[in-house]
């Protein structure tokens, strides 16, 4: 199954070099020696490859002026962008690409400028997709994630050459477009240039092994490969089309002549052998997030502009900005020399003398909180933990604080609020928490440190706290073992600490518990042994150790 994914992946990018006018193909695959060996096969694609990345500048993009020649020869120098030159785009990250970046790269390609997208998605999350009007402009999608390097075997060299030639002499049957479409639509794929995609690939396919016209095969892979991935509902079985009247021998004759008799249903069944078995809940988690916003994600993950930092020596471009001042200061003790070098009165600028500002940018903060929930003080401690998150969520908007509540407790732990800046949804969360049973504090720790990990990939800073009377009891497998208990927590510590992660433990029990104090110690963290803290003892002792 994943060697078929794999030649279907590289049949696709076949399919594209032959002809530009399928648009591009996405490729979601992590870093690896899967994508490194696609990666070498984009070879295949006619002309040069320009990589470019979601901060690309505009400039980089279209041209513009270019400011280091302009102001050596004195005259306009006119910079020659990616997009004016023929050849094809490799964006990395694309999950990362803004909406202003995909709406330029889309604009490139409705304009037929015969530029062919790659756009290689290496999101780790179901909610790290590309752009989707991004994505509806190209004809091909692949998945490497779940192929090994064993099933990616080595491929021979192609040339599109002789195809690319070919292709205009290949003729399509009259009746395929009218095909397409219904089956296009009977997948619940709205947009038109699905069945157009779908019929560039068939005629590419065709032109791939020298044929003169379309034929069945060439239709069904073309389906397989542009419609199975837009699929957003399955067909209905139910549902009959009129029975049409019967031709007569002529017609019947004339018909085959200039059609392509290709049932419907053997395109269906192609299809949707290759839909995925959770395709209606992908979709139902798609809707969700373009119902949040932007389809493609936030714009900005977290960071926003700081305070100025000391200008560098650089080159305009990826959004630099010049640093005039300090440029003209740059440029100054050599203006004798440069006058006398060439001959010319006024400033002279060179482009060693460019410099650009700089600031230092934070992201926001996430607190993890990690509530002991375990025994008969477990209300107690949850009510300080609502209270204290409520407090911090007033200032949240303030400070840009998101807040994630995790209670451990029994055998196991769960996520009771996701990251969150929502003080309403925090309250209708926190209403009513269940408390007793054993004290599993490693998986506490373990499911706090996926939070603070899956914060990380999104832009934000985390920090964990913990919220115990550190009387561990429950091992990560479950069983009543206080030693493997503790063993398991200090375990579970140091991989928070090589992540970099801050941490903070406070202390709930009655005395201090040394055994948290070693805890904290192995986290890196700051201790606060808090016996009886209230919600607003709470808020402020946690709000004065992080901004330590």
């Amino acid at each position: 199954m994943a060697e078929a994914a794999w030649h279907r992946a590289v049949l696709a990018l076949q399919l594209l070099a032959i002809d530009p006018g399928l648009g591009g193909m996405a490729v979601r695959a992590r870093s690896g020696p899967v994508r490194d060996r696609f990666s070498a096969l984009l070879s295949w694609l006619p002309g040069a490859q320009h990589r470019i990345h979601p901060a690309v500048s505009d400039e980089a993009l279209f041209g513009g002026l270019d400011l280091s020649a302009t102001l050596a020869t004195g005259a306009f120098v006119q910079e020659q962008g990616l997009l004016s030159r023929p050849g094809s785009l490799v964006l990395t990250m694309a999950e990362r690409a803004t909406t202003q970046l995909a709406a330029r790269l889309a604009m490139t390609l409705d304009a037929g400028h015969a530029h062919r997208l790659v756009a290689l998605d290496e999101g780790a999350e179901p909610d790290e997709v590309l752009n989707p009007k991004l994505a509806e402009r190209l004809a091909f999608a692949v998945d490497l994630s779940q192929i090994s390097i064993g099933d990616a075997v080595q491929m021979p060299d192609f040339d599109p050459t002789v195809a690319i030639i070919h292709l205009r002499q290949v003729t399509v049957p009259d009746d395929i477009c009218d095909q397409l479409t219904r089956i296009a639509a009977q997948f619940g794929i709205d947009s038109l240039r699905a069945p157009l995609f779908a019929l560039r690939a068939a005629k590419a396919h065709a032109a791939s092994l020298g044929k003169m016209t379309v034929d069945a095969d060439d239709i069904e892979i073309a389906c397989v490969l542009v419609l199975a991935h837009r699929a957003t509902q399955m067909p209905g079985s139910d549902e009959e089309e009129p029975e049409a009247p019967e031709p007569d021998q002529d017609d019947r004759e004339q018909e085959q002549s200039e059609t392509l008799d290709l049932p419907d249903d053997l395109l269906l069944e192609a299809i949707k052998a290759l839909l995925p078995y959770n395709l209606l809940d992908r979709i139902a988690a798609q809707k969700a997030r373009q119902g949040k916003g932007s389809g493609s994600g936030a714009a900005r993950k977290g960071n926003r502009r700081g305070r100025p930092m000391p200008s560098r020596a650089g080159r305009l471009g990826d959004g630099a900005r010049i640093d005039i001042v300090a440029t003209l200061r740059a440029a100054a003790p050599w203006q004798t020399i440069r006058k006398q070098a060439t001959g010319r009165n006024g400033l002279q600028v060179r482009s060693e003398d460019i410099r650009v500002k700089r600031f230092e940018e934070k992201s926001d903060r996430l607190l993890v909180f990690t509530v002991d929930a375990s025994g008969s003080s477990a209300l107690s401690r949850l009510a300080e933990a609502k209270g204290a998150i409520e407090l911090l969520l007033a200032q949240a908007y303030a400070r840009r604080d998101h807040v994630a509540l995790v209670s451990f407790r029994g055998t196991a732990a769960e996520v009771l609020l996701p990251p969150t800046r929502s003080l309403v949804q925090t309250k209708r969360r926190l209403a009513a928490l269940p408390g007793g049973g054993g004290t599993p504090l490693a998986a506490g720790i373990v499911m706090a440190l996926e939070q603070a990990i899956a914060a990380t990939r999104k832009g934000l800073t985390p920090t964990i706290v913990i919220l115990t009377d550190g009387r561990a009891n429950v091992a990560l497998d479950g069983a009543g073992n206080r030693v493997q208990a503790a063993a398991d927590a200090q375990r579970m510590a140091q991989m928070v600490r090589a992540q970099g992660i801050d941490a903070l433990i406070i202390d709930t029990g009655n005395r201090p518990e040394p055994a948290l104090s070693a805890l904290a110690q192995t986290l890196g963290a700051i201790y606060l042994p808090m016996p009886r803290a209230d919600a607003a003892r709470l808020s402020q002792s946690v709000a004065a150790a992080l901004d330590d």
